[in-house]
């Protein structure tokens, strides 16, 4: 008798240890990974830091190295944001007060990967959308859209919050809209380049600092 129930008992332990592999892999595949950014694309942010309103025309080109924040505070100037991936940066307004402030940080732009390693958070609903959440570092909170795979928000660790608007897959800003002004590279700005790298934080390429002039 107890020969003859050995055979069933092996196979019930086969089938245990193959059932617990099995919901072991579809738990791990079961939690959602963000999706890389787009090597190119375009994007409208409205960004809201204590009721400090302003509106970001972003432009993100990592097969060029570069990406171009364009930023409009509510009722009051418009700031350019131009960043390279050699660490680079130029915050210049284009009137007539010809304004420029250069910094050189530790790292490049963000790469379209930045999120790998993010911490899963579950789902919620933001902005009208259901989101999967991530948070990365301590340093932002990520929401992507359940559907569409697109982002629709993050929030700094400061509390600034970004609502994205529109994402365009691909659009390129013409290279002639790349360059810094001349005054940009007036030797006064290296002195200011220090201070305002150091009075921010830096996260794979994303600067959370003033950027004010």
């Amino acid at each position: 008798m107890a020969s003859s129930t050995k055979p069933i008992v092996i196979c019930f332990i086969f089938f245990l240890s193959t059932l617990s592999s099995y919901v072991c892999a579809r738990s791990s595949s079961a939690i959602p990974k963000p999706k890389a950014w787009p090597l190119q694309f375009h994007s409208i942010l409205w960004m809201n830091y204590n009721g400090s309103l302003e509106m970001i025309d972003l432009w993100y080109d990592w097969s060029n190295g570069r990406n171009f924040n364009i930023i409009q505070s509510q009722l009051g100037k418009l700031l350019y944001d131009l960043e390279w991936n050699n660490g680079t940066s130029f915050f210049f307004t284009l009137d007539s007060n010809k304004e420029c402030r250069t910094a050189q940080l530790e790292v490049g732009i963000l790469r379209p990967n930045w999120l790998d390693g993010a911490k899963y958070l579950g789902q919620r609903h933001v902005d009208g959308f259901l989101c999967n959440v991530w948070e990365k570092a301590d340093f932002i909170v990520y929401y992507e859209d359940v559907l569409t795979k697109r982002p629709v928000h993050w929030v700094f660790y400061t509390g600034r919050q970004a609502h994205v608007i529109t994402f365009e897959v691909g659009a390129v800003l013409e290279d002639a809209k790349w360059q810094a002004p001349v005054y940009c590279f007036d030797k006064t700005n290296e002195l200011e380049a220090t201070v305002t790298a150091s009075q921010g934080r830096v996260l794979d390429g994303f600067f959370e600092g003033p950027r004010q002039l």
